[in-house]
């Protein structure tokens, strides 16, 4: 075998990943290694979380729980109980609408998600403004954070596109939480004021083997040891207004 075709072999053994999708035929090679999950919601119907296990090296999975005031997502439970009786280190996250006030939200939140020792900080999803003034909407959402840190006793997660951060948060107080950020490229995210990120959405449209539907894909931006730590580990119990 010659020289080049050994190195093709190579570099197909390093770039393939354990769960394909038509985003991410090259990747940055910090991550060839590295901690991958997904997020999933009832828009991925109902998932055989048996089947996903036994043939998909996943090291964390986040799912939709609720969504402005009122919404619930449909499989929420099914997705929540799954994970914990597989196993798989799991996180809940919260869709955000700009028209709804965050403390409300933040009940609504609390309400539905039993979170138990060990899984990922609440997320908030913030990704659109809903036809409302920025900083109206950074102002509620700041108040959902703040509300839900205070009693989970955890620093929640900021999810949003790389677009969205750089246009209406890199200049508010939510460029301090952790962040996980969405960017379908094969470069990383870079933020426009240098931020670091702990999460990369990298991919709508994976494929995985148990998942009918296409999923988001996702890295850790760093190690296991990292990734435990980000856990809850509540000293007191929860009291939810």
């Amino acid at each position: 075998m010659n020289l080049f075709f050994r190195f093709l072999l190579v570099k197909m053994f390093v770039l393939v990943p354990l769960f394909t999708g038509n985003k991410i035929g090259i990747f940055n090679q910090t991550f060839a290694g590295g901690l991958r999950g997904v997020d999933v919601s009832h828009h991925q119907d109902r998932i055989e979380w048996e089947t996903v296990l036994s043939n998909s090296a996943l090291s964390f999975v986040f799912v939709k729980a609720t969504e402005g005031s009122d919404f619930t997502d449909s499989l929420f439970c099914y997705n929540w109980e799954e994970l914990a009786r597989w196993g798989l280190k799991r996180g809940a996250y919260h869709f955000f609408r700009g028209y709804g006030c965050g403390m409300e939200q933040a009940v609504h939140f609390l309400q539905t998600v039993d979170m138990r020792v060990g899984d990922l900080p609440p997320v908030l999803d913030l990704e659109t403004l809903d036809g409302i003034p920025e900083q109206y909407v950074v102002e509620e959402a700041l108040i959902w954070l703040q509300m839900v840190e205070q009693i989970v006793g955890i620093r929640p997660i900021v999810y949003t596109n790389q677009r969205f951060y750089d246009r209406f948060l890199a200049k508010t107080p939510l460029r301090n939480y952790p962040l996980w950020i969405a960017r379908y490229a094969e470069e990383i995210p870079l933020l426009s004021d240098g931020n670091q990120w702990s999460f990369w959405q990298y991919s709508c449209s994976g494929c995985v083997e148990g998942i009918s539907k296409e999923v988001d894909l996702n890295y850790f931006g760093g190690g296991e040891q990292e990734l435990e730590e980000m856990c809850w580990r509540p000293s007191l119990p929860v009291s939810v207004p």
